[in-house]
C-alpha cells in the first residue's frame, strides 16, 4: 500500500518545496516556515462540515478542463446533502489563458467565490482578493511542506489541487511491438535513439496492421503556449533557477540551458506529422494531441502529465491502461527525471459575502476530507491528494503510479514556472516558440528576446 507520508518526506517533498517556491512572500522576504506536520490525530480527523449553513450561492471559476464534468458531479453530490447551497461551476482552460480569463472575470464585476491561483507570483498578484484559510480543518491534514507555496507570514491562503507530474507520456504497447525497451531510456541520447527506431518502423509500415492510425512518434501542441512556454521551459530553467522563489526573485537570468530546451522542442517537432512544415504545429491544440492523438494511437508519445489519463480512459480504456512516463531529459544536465509539483491552488474570494464564503469553505473542505469527496478526488479526478488521511484510496492509474516511482527513486525536477514574471511564459516565450517553429526567427533571437523581456517585466 502506498504511504503518502513516506512519499512526500522522502523525495517528492524536495521537489514540492522547490516547485511552489517555498512561500508566496515578496522576493526580499525570507521564506516562511513550512506547515508543521499533522499529528496522527489530525491525520485521521473526520471531515468537519459547517452546520446549518445559511442560504448561499457559490460561483466557482476553475481551470482544469480534465475534471470539468467530474467536478460538476461532485457539486451535485454536495448540493444533495446541503440543500441551502447552490454551486455553479465555470471551467476555462485547455486552449484558453486562464490567468487572462480570471482577470477579465473580476473586471467584469462578476467575481467568483472560488478561483485558482498558482505559486508566488499569483499569490502576490491576487493578495487583495485572497481569504485567509488558516483556520480550515484541511490545513492540519496537509502533507508536510505542501502549503508553503500559498503561505505568507504564517497565514495559509489556498489549498493545493493535487500533486502532478509531467514528461513524455508513451504507449507501452506500441513500444513493445516496436521492440523498444523503455527501461533502457535514461537520458536524451537513449530517448532520441528510441524515437528514431520507432520513426523508422512507422515509416516502413511495420506497425500498420496493429496500429492503422499510427502516423508519427509525437504530436506537439504549440498552440498551447502553457505546454511550450511553461512546462517545456521549466525543465531547463529549473536547472538554473532552482525554485519558484528563485525565479520570482530573479530580476534577470541567463537562460543557461536554452540548448537543452531547444533539443526538447526540436525532437518533438522533427518526429511529428508536421516535420516537413513545423509551423503547422502552431495549430495543434490539446484535444488534437491527446484525444485525437495519443488516445486513438495516432501518435506514440506526447509531452503531457498524469492529468491526461481520465480523458484517454474515456476514449479507450486499453490505451489508458498501458500508458507510462519516459524521462524528460535536460540534455547534459539532468536527464533521467520528470518534473513533479503542485499545478494550482483553490482560493476563496475575500470580497464574497459571509454566507458565500462560509459555503465556499465548506464545499472545499467536503471535497477533500469527506469520504464521498475523497472518492471523487482519487477515483474520479485521478488526483494524487495533497492531504493525509487517504489510506486505501491510493491512485490506481498507471501515470499516477509512475509519478510515485520517479519520486521514490529521487528522479524529480521542481516546478519553477509559477515564479516566472506574469505573462512571460505563455505570452512571451510561448509566442516566440511559435515564431521559431514557423521559421520566422532563429533560436538565438528567441533566447535574446526572452531574456530581455524577463528583465523588462521585472522592472
Amino acid at each position: 500500500m502506498f504511504n503518502f507520508k513516506k512519499f512526500v518526506s522522502a523525495t517528492l517533498l524536495m521537489a514540492m518545496l522547490a516547485t511552489v517556491g517555498l512561500t508566496g512572500c515578496s522576493p526580499k522576504e525570507e521564506a516562511a516556515p513550512a506547515t508543521e506536520p499533522a499529528t496522527e490525530t489530525a491525520t485521521e480527523a473526520p471531515a468537519q462540515a459547517t452546520p446549518e449553513l445559511e442560504a448561499a450561492e457559490v460561483d466557482i471559476f476553475q481551470f482544469k478542463v480534465e475534471i470539468a464534468e467530474e467536478l460538476e458531479n461532485a457539486a451535485d453530490a454536495y448540493m444533495a446533502s446541503h440543500p441551502n447551497v447552490k454551486v455553479n461551476i465555470q471551467t476555462v482552460g485547455g486552449g484558453d489563458d486562464y490567468g487572462a480569463a480570471l482577470k477579465a472575470k473580476f473586471q467584469s464585476g462578476s467575481e467568483p467565490d472560488i478561483y485558482n491561483v498558482g505559486g508566488p507570483q499569483d499569490i502576490e498578484d491576487w493578495m487583495g482578493k485572497l481569504e485567509d484559510l488558516s483556520d480550515q480543518p484541511w490545513v492540519d491534514l496537509a502533507l508536510e511542506g505542501i502549503l508553503s507555496g500559498a503561505t505568507v507570514d504564517g497565514k495559509v491562503y489556498a489549498l493545493p489541487f493535487n500533486i502532478e507530474g509531467y514528461g513524455f507520456v508513451y504507449n507501452k504497447n506500441i513500444f513493445a511491438d516496436a521492440g523498444i525497451d523503455p527501461a533502457a531510456i535514461n537520458d536524451f541520447a537513449t530517448l532520441e535513439g528510441a524515437v528514431k527506431t520507432l520513426d523508422q518502423k512507422i515509416k516502413a509500415g511495420e506497425l500498420k496492421d496493429k496500429y492503422p492510425l499510427l502516423e508519427a512518434v509525437f504530436d506537439y501542441p504549440a498552440k498551447e503556449t502553457w505546454v511550450t512556454g511553461l512546462h517545456a521551459s521549466n525543465a531547463a530553467i529549473s536547472q538554473e533557477l532552482t525554485s519558484s522563489l528563485d525565479a520570482f526573485a530573479a530580476k534577470s537570468f541567463e537562460f543557461k540551458y536554452n540548448e537543452a530546451y531547444k533539443a526538447i522542442i526540436d525532437l518533438q517537432a522533427d518526429y511529428s506529422p508536421s516535420a516537413a512544415k513545423k509551423g503547422n504545429l502552431n495549430a495543434v491544440d490539446y484535444a488534437t494531441q491527446v484525444d485525437e492523438g495519443l488516445a486513438i494511437e495516432r501518435v506514440a508519445i506526447i509531452q503531457q502529465g498524469n492529468w491526461v489519463y481520465g480523458g484517454v480512459n474515456a476514449i479507450d480504456e486499453n490505451v489508458a491502461a498501458n500508458l507510462g512516463f519516459l524521462p524528460f531529459p535536460v540534455k547534459g544536465v539532468k536527464e533521467d527525471s520528470i518534473p513533479v509539483g503542485v499545478p494550482m491552488h483553490w482560493a476563496i474570494n475575500s470580497n464574497s459575502s459571509d454566507a458565500d464564503k462560509a459555503a465556499s469553505k465548506d464545499f472545499i473542505n467536503w471535497l477533500y476530507t469527506s469520504d464521498e469527496g475523497k472518492d471523487y478526488i482519487v477515483n474520479k479526478f485521478f488526483f494524487i491528494p495533497p492531504l493525509k488521511g487517504y489510506d486505501g484510496l491510493e491512485p490506481k492509474d498507471p501515470l499516477g503510479r509512475d509519478i510515485m516511482k520517479y519520486a521514490n527513486e529521487g528522479k524529480t525536477m521542481p516546478w519553477v514556472f509559477m515564479g516566472y514574471p506574469t505573462g512571460w511564459g505563455m505570452e512571451v516565450l510561448g509566442t516566440e516558440i511559435q515564431k521559431y517553429l514557423a521559421g520566422d526567427i532563429t533560436w538565438e533571437e528567441l533566447v535574446d528576446t526572452s531574456v530581455e523581456k524577463w528583465a523588462e517585466l521585472r522592472q
